[in-house]
């Protein structure tokens, strides 16, 4: 499983011109799901992305995860995480998860991230989404699952 979680002063995401998800001071997660992850990938990922101190304390200092700061997360489903673009030009999903899957992880890695207090938006799974963002910093994190160890 793959995240790509930046740190945000707003964020919202856009279904057909709806707003079904927005945070203030938080994360945006992008999740990729792979076709070989489990449900222990996810909750990994969900404890990393919880406890990350990738925002500043009193000293200026990345010191403080999203739930010392009181921040909510929007958490977007992303296949294309899994896009492996070494051969030609176009991106190959080979590696990425079926929906039904994808979307089981998914909503599990949610899931996780609220039973740890994290207030949590999202997007609408297999749709086209529209992602607003103001990335504080810019801050950026790349997490894989499979580069736990």
């Amino acid at each position: 499983m793959r995240a790509c979680v930046q740190r945000v002063s707003s964020a919202h995401v856009e279904v057909e011109g709806e707003i079904v998800g927005a945070i203030e001071t938080g994360l945006v997660v992008l999740l990729g799901v792979g076709a070989n992850d489990t449900q222990a990938d996810a909750s990994w990922l969900a404890g990393k992305a919880a406890s990350l101190r990738i925002f500043e304390d009193d000293e200026g200092k990345m010191n403080r995860s999203v739930m010392e700061v009181k921040g909510g997360v929007l958490a977007i489903s992303q296949f294309t995480l899994f896009g492996d673009c070494r051969k030609g030009r176009r991106p190959s999903f080979v590696h990425a998860a079926e929906p039904e899957l994808a979307e089981s992880l998914y909503s599990f890695f949610v899931d996780e991230l609220s039973k740890q207090g994290v207030p949590v938006e999202t997007g609408r799974f297999q749709t086209h989404m529209n992602v607003s963002l103001v990335n504080d910093g810019p801050v950026t994190i790349l997490l894989d699952s499979a580069k736990q160890f």
